[in-house]
């Protein structure tokens, strides 16, 4: 198979050919010799340990064990006949279980005799057992050990396994590959000085010791090669972008805030800003100073006030001559947005208006013409803006709420919109990001963080409470009810599952009835199977005061402000990730009275699950809780990065590898500052590969 090269088709390599080739090309994107070599194995199984039979427990964990065997059966009818061997160790005991190939297996396995087993864990209600294990004689152990000691775990699918194209068969097929091809082929794409200062492998050598390797100083040699390469990769595309954007990216010029902005900041303002806010804002202001383009996120927990900067930034572009569209995920949050945008703006001659996908004919048309004409200054919507029939006169700020809820495509049909430069980019995100994700995921932004709440706010009293105390809960909701309060109640899933022990938001409300029977009581039924006016029709009740309680689902995490909703009860609350809790708690909290957030669980409940819990109770500073939320849970979806297809990584773990990304991120900025274009020498590969991102890196300047 010398033969091979790095762009040769896999069907080539030996027990592949074409059927399976096609396979592992749809499940897997595997098309090429080179990208089945960087399908990396996520774990190895070490063959140089033996396991004991009183240590397993964990069903489908691979072992190495050294068993006695005791005696053979064969269970079953003539024709359907499984093989039963008791064997064990100083520990216990085990079966090993054939359900063929008997004949083989009966004539070497001998009683009384040794042997070194090698298999998969079942653990089935009467008992352990390992199906078809390898087995080898112990008088074998000196050519087993000269054999691969570390066997390597590569992932697969439920499609590939059905075609016997599992773990094991990935591992055969690579080997074979690895034992064949020609590996100088793999061009080097790290510069001589870095692979020097950070004492890493080349990389062929790494390629082939992560596939086959003797030791375990092999594999954390090779896995670090490709952690530090894959994390530098993705710092120095966001540093050469960063970069590119500052120094090279033409940008509207706004010196002067202008008179909007001055007369609704000296005139009109309802409230006194936090110093935060007053920081975040000068902070923005300097960037459409620059004649750069900005580029900016902006965090801050839930009711920080990021929407009324949001809107002075609007003013400040209104002053210029420019228009500003503000773009929602969800039409609730969108309206949610207006409203108060429109309110805001009710003394002042400055046009806004609403587009959501439920928004036809004429009122439509007339948004279009009047945004295409230059006489409506501020749009808000959902993606119903990003449309080709939606064109603006002259945009020049684009605000982006949750902007992970969308696309990277979906953003970039909305910068294209304007016709002169690229717009000012303002994104918002009440979600908290911690600082080794923000490297991953927003590297290539300036980052403002608003970390004040206004004056006055109190902080939620938060208390987790298990099922057996409900009737607690429930007495106290009535008090809260009775001095004219309103309650939420969350629930995770809406419809029965034999999977989850979760009571769904039906049978929740019927139970709700017993207790606050109507007409005394009124209860506000939301989730996202409602149609779109039925679910308006049951919000606005809420809003208006006229139900007492809203049962919903999490379609209320974002939109909903009542500030006379001072009770939040998350009903099976281990089954949320921190910071889903964190924003749901958010939604009280919103008026002068305390408000409570309410974590109601099953009596008995995971150590995680436990753990979370508690971080809840003692904190409401989102950016711990995000922290932790990152090392209980892993990445997750926070970022969004199945939509914007830029930082999936495929080996390292930002969580476990913070050590590395800092090194990688450091690097990056260090050499990006010395040499902006990477047009030194001694940068070539690195601009070799920058420019084969060239598409992400279009797509990373939009956000």
């Amino acid at each position: 198979m010398s033969f091979l090269k790095p762009d040769s088709s896999i069907e080539y390599i030996k027990g592949v050919g074409p059927a399976k080739a096609e396979l592992l090309r749809k499940e897997l994107q595997i098309s090429t010799v080179e990208q089945l070599l960087f399908h990396f194995p996520f774990r190895y199984i070490d063959r140089t340990q033996f396991n004991k039979v009183k240590d397993l427990n964990a069903d489908g964990e691979w072992v190495f064990l050294k068993l006695r065997i005791i005696k053979l059966t064969e269970q079953g009818s003539r024709k359907f006949k499984v093989l039963v061997i008791k064997a064990s160790d100083d520990t216990g005991n085990i079966d090993l279980v054939w359900f063929r190939s008997h004949a083989w297996v009966k004539d070497k396995l001998i009683p009384g005799k040794e042997f070194l087993v090698f298999g998969k864990v079942q653990n089935q209600a009467y008992g352990l057992s390992l199906p078809h294990p390898e087995v080898e004689a112990l008088d074998n152990l000196n050519e087993i050990e000269s054999k691969q000691k570390f066997i390597p775990v590569y992932s697969t699918t439920e499609k590939l396994i059905q075609k016997g194209l599992n773990s094991r068969a990935i591992a055969r097929i690579t080997e074979q590959l690895v034992q064949n091809f020609i590996f100088e082929d793999i061009q080097e794409n790290l510069p001589p000085y870095i692979i020097d200062k950070y004492r890493l492998e080349s990389r062929n050598t790494s390629l082939k010791n992560i596939h086959s390797p003797n030791t375990l100083q092999q594999i954390e040699s090779a896995q670090n090669r490709f952690k530090f390469e894959e994390l530098f990769k993705f710092q120095l595309n966001l540093a050469y972008n960063k970069s590119k954007r500052k120094n090279f990216q033409q940008g509207f010029l706004w010196n002067s805030a202008g008179e909007s902005f001055t007369n609704f900041y000296n005139h009109l303002l309802p409230f006194q800003l936090t110093n935060a806010q007053k920081r975040v804002i000068k902070e923005i202001h300097t960037d459409l100073r620059s004649g750069k383009q900005m580029n900016r996120l902006l965090q801050g927990d839930v009711g920080s006030g990021k929407t009324i900067v949001a809107l002075l930034i609007m003013l400040i572009a209104h002053g210029n001559g420019y228009q500003s569209c503000l773009m929602a995920p969800t039409e609730i949050l969108a309206k949610q947005h207006f409203q108060g945008l429109n309110e805001l703006l009710s003394n002042t001659t400055i046009k806004i208006n609403i587009l959501t996908g439920s928004i036809k004919g004429k009122e439509r048309n007339k948004i279009l013409e009047d945004l295409q004409a230059g006489t409506l200054n501020i749009l808000v919507g959902t993606h119903a803006v990003i449309e080709d029939s939606v064109q603006f006169n002259n945009l020049g700020l684009v605000v982006i709420d949750e902007q992970h809820r969308f696309g990277v495509e979906q953003r970039a049909k909305l910068w294209a919109k304007s016709k002169q430069l690229m717009p000012h980019v303002l994104i918002m995100s009440a979600t908290p990001i911690p600082r080794t994700l923000a490297m991953t995921q927003y590297g290539d932004l300036d980052v403002s963080i608003i970390d004040e709440l206004p004056p006055g706010r109190k902080d939620i009293i938060t208390r987790h409470i298990k099922d057996r105390h409900r009737m607690d809960l429930y007495k106290f909701m009535k008090e809260e009810i009775q001095s004219s309060r309103q309650v939420y109640i969350v629930y995770p899933l809406i419809e029965e599952s034999e999977v989850l022990d979760i009571e769904n938001l039906q049978l929740g409300y019927e139970k709700l009835l017993e207790y606050f029977p109507l007409p005394q009581y009124q209860i506000s039924v939301v989730h996202g199977k409602l149609k779109p006016a039925d679910k308006e029709m049951e919000m606005k009740r809420f809003v208006d005061g006229r139900s007492n309680i809203m049962v919903a689902t999490t379609v209320i995490e974002v939109g909903v402000n009542v500030p006379n909703a001072t009770v939040m009860v998350i009903e099976n609350a281990e089954r949320f990730g921190l910071s889903q809790l964190h924003q749901l708690r958010g939604r009280v909290g919103r008026g002068s009275d305390q408000s409570y957030c309410i974590l109601m669980s099953a009596d008995h409940i995971g150590r995680d699950s436990q753990a979370r819990m508690k971080i809840m109770c003692e904190t409401q500073d989102g950016f711990k809780i995000a922290e932790e939320d990152l090392r209980l849970r892993g990445p997750g979806d926070l970022s969004g990065t199945k939509q914007s297809g830029l930082y999936e990584l495929a080996i390292a773990d930002i969580k476990s590898d913070e050590a590395i990304l800092l090194a990688a991120n450091k690097l990056a900025n260090i050499i990006i500052e010395k040499d902006p274009l990477l047009d030194q020498p001694v940068n070539q590969l690195l601009k070799k590969f920058v420019m084969q991102s060239s598409r992400k890196i279009e797509l990373g300047r939009i956000s």
